[in-house]
């Protein structure tokens, strides 16, 4: 791929978007204001679960940058969003494991669109509290005892 096709890095985020959101837990409800879509962290977690690495800041901004160019994702008030186009480009692709979705996704956006450019930026700060909203999420909980047991036979 030349220095304007579709990177890795780009499919990889894009992925992970489509993964975290498609959870349901961040969907609108009916009875709520709360915007569809996923935040950072969800996205930054998902990430590192299909690479077991945290995307940078920089590899972030540029991938969705690229994303939203091309009208696969959009980006309002920190939520993230699949288009009906990326919901569209999603459906269409090949089925693949876990293990190569990311390169079969890769192969698709290059083959059906154009990488965009947007002017969309994550800030330092921003990019390092989700990455710590993330870390302290997934720190696993002590199990306690329930109460009035102390745990002894």
């Amino acid at each position: 791929m030349g220095e304007n096709g579709w990177r890795w890095t780009d499919a990889w985020i894009f992925v992970s978007l489509v993964i975290a959101s498609g959870a349901g837990r961040h969907r609108r409800s009916a009875s709520t204001r709360r915007p569809e879509g996923v935040r950072l962290a969800d996205v930054l977690s998902t990430a590192d679960h299909l690479n077991r690495a945290i995307p940078e800041r920089q590899e972030l901004e540029t991938a969705v940058r690229r994303l939203v160019g091309a009208g696969l994702v959009s980006v309002s008030d920190g939520w993230f969003r699949i288009t009906p186009d990326g919901e569209r480009l999603w459906r269409s692709r090949p089925s693949a494991g876990v293990g190569t979705m990311v390169e079969t996704l890769q192969g698709v956006l290059s083959r059906q669109h154009v990488p965009g450019e947007s002017d969309w930026s994550l800030a330092e700060d921003d990019h390092a509290a989700a990455v710590q909203e993330y870390v302290v999420r997934s720190i696993p909980m002590p199990r306690r005892a329930p109460e009035g047991h102390s745990g002894r036979p």
